[in-house]
């Protein structure tokens, strides 16, 4: 029986469960994989302060996140293909989400779809939008988020165009798999995941597939995408689905303290430093070294977030000291996911929790919400 102690662990588990394809998907960057890398190397250098003989009784990391109520300041960020990490992959990481009281939330490029991820939870969750021309379709998805009483809107804006992702490349990434020889071998090397793909009918994008005009079928599919990721977008484009919104509105995937000028002055109620997950510009700032001067910035005019490179609770914890106001973390809750399904995210948020009360404590404080700079050792971190 294999124990779990840290977020490695099912990192681990999940690469000997999820076929090659999938599994590169989910842990690996763009091209050198350099800022992919420096996403969690980054954390590392940032060194915390341990104090003593404080009172470390009665510990909380309850807060809220644009308002909602969160038993930690953690969120699951919205990651493509989830359902093909493990069959169903959305709903079981969503009602994981629900029952230990953090927000979930839902990719444009999901397998189970905005119905299906409704139809099986009753807390609200979030939904990630992509920017794309087909305004009609982006007009119906809202109109889909909407009726699913979604509590967010979280509208990516560093996908105008797609980085280069070489093992996606060399793995020929579809979903689902498509009948190669390499491929054919690699699943017979991983039958838990062929089971439950034959226990789903949810195989293919849930969100657009009889969704959109002229792609009925999977070999539309790659197609319509590839013309569709609009290069062209704009703030103006951000205020044209702020309006047809209505609701809570984030923006993610802020690197730049201009940028995030520009998103604060936009109303939306969040921003996300992402790069999301080091995916898109190799070569681009870690997100934790690129936070302190954005919430220098803009702090005080609108939540600002992180994702990319958190592995750990201490991560959490370092991020908010440099002043997040919370975490959305991606590739943890897909490890856990791909190890052992619904089990393994619940898994992920238990190992992230205690690692998270274990720390604070350590660091002399009690309440979440009133972790600081002081934490830190002066001169690992930018000031």
């Amino acid at each position: 029986m294999t124990v779990i102690t840290c977020i490695e662990d099912l990192r681990v588990l999940a690469q000997r469960r999820v076929p090659r394809m999938f599994y590169d998907y989910a842990d690996s960057g763009s091209w050198t994989e350099g800022t992919y890398r420096a996403n969690e190397s980054d954390f590392h250098k940032i060194q915390l302060r341990q104090r003593v003989a404080v009172n470390m009784a009665d510990r909380s990391l309850a807060t809220t996140m644009i308002g909602v109520p969160v038993a930690m300041p953690v969120a699951l960020a919205p990651t493509g293909l989830t359902g093909m990490q493990h069959a169903d992959g959305e709903i079981l990481a969503a009602r994981a989400a629900e029952a230990f009281g953090v927000p979930f939330t839902l990719s444009t490029m999901s397998i189970c779809s905005i119905e299906d991820v409704a139809a099986h939870t009753k807390a609200p969750f979030w939904f990630q939008l992509y920017m794309m021309r087909d305004r009609g379709f982006i007009e119906r998805l809202i109109e889909r988020a909407k009726a699913a009483k979604c509590g967010a809107l979280v509208l990516t804006l560093d996908l105008q165009i797609l980085g280069q992702r070489h093992k996606d490349v060399r793995n020929g990434l579809s979903a689902p798999p498509k009948p190669t020889l390499a491929n054919i071998l690699n699943l017979a090397t991983k039958p838990r995941w062929c089971l439950g793909m034959l226990g789903t009918r949810r195989h293919s994008f849930g969100n657009i597939v009889g969704h959109v005009e002229g792609v009925g079928d999977v070999s539309r599919l790659s197609e319509w995408t590839a013309q569709q990721f609009d290069p062209a977008l704009s703030w103006a484009d951000v205020e044209w689905v702020k309006k047809r919104w209505g609701g809570k509105l984030i923006l993610k995937g802020i690197l730049d303290v201009e940028d995030a000028r520009l998103a604060a002055r936009s109303g939306a109620d969040a921003l996300v430093v992402s790069n999301h997950g080091g995916r898109q510009l190799d070569g681009a700032p870690s997100t934790i070294s690129a936070l302190p001067a954005i919430v220098d910035a803009v702090g005080q005019d609108i939540e600002v977030w992180l994702d990319s490179g958190i592995r750990s609770g201490q991560d959490v914890l370092k991020a908010l000291a440099l002043g997040a106001r919370g975490t959305m973390i991606g590739r943890p809750f897909l490890y856990g996911l791909g190890a052992m399904g619904e089990a393994g995210v619940t898994k992920c948020l238990e190992i992230l929790r205690k690692e998270l009360d274990v720390t604070m404590a350590f660091c002399g404080h009690r309440d979440i919400r009133n972790v600081g700079r002081d934490i830190l050792l002066p001169g690992t971190f930018a000031a």
